[in-house]
């Protein structure tokens, strides 16, 4: 069994990442700040399911496994990306958490101050490593 809490997606819409403004609920991290589609493991789900199920349920959108093309572990958290033509934009459809979603450079969300720290060093390392 795999060894993670939750997992997350750097998900390219065309050049730009789908980023979600959390709720501003003072009993969950990080409230109201910049956040990637994702979030907690239910029951014994492979971190491949979490992220899809999160994904599905967060933004509206259905990957299939094929659709992950990086992977990388930080503590307890697995971090995926995937790409996606930009015209699934008109696809997405916010979830029940959330105050709502927008399309984002990924230089912008990594120097972004309202963005997690771990998460923008994930998409820094996405990104140097994809893109050079």
């Amino acid at each position: 069994m795999q060894d993670f809490g939750g997992a997350k997606l750097i998900l390219f819409i065309g050049d730009r990442i789908v980023v979600l403004r959390r709720d501003q609920k003072p009993d969950i991290p990080w409230p109201g700040r910049l956040d990637l589609p994702g979030g907690g493991r239910e029951q014994d789900e492979t971190a491949e399911a979490c992220v899809l199920r999160e994904t599905r349920e967060e933004v509206g959108l259905y990957l299939e496994p094929s659709a992950l093309v990086w992977r990388q572990q930080l503590n307890r958290g697995v971090f995926f990306a995937a790409h996606l033509p930009a015209h699934f934009e008109a696809q997405i459809v916010l979830g029940s958490e959330g105050q709502g979603w927008l399309l984002m450079e990924p230089n912008t969300y990594v120097s972004h101050p309202e963005a997690i720290p771990h998460f923008a060093e994930m998409v820094k390392a996405y990104r140097d490593q994809a893109f050079g």
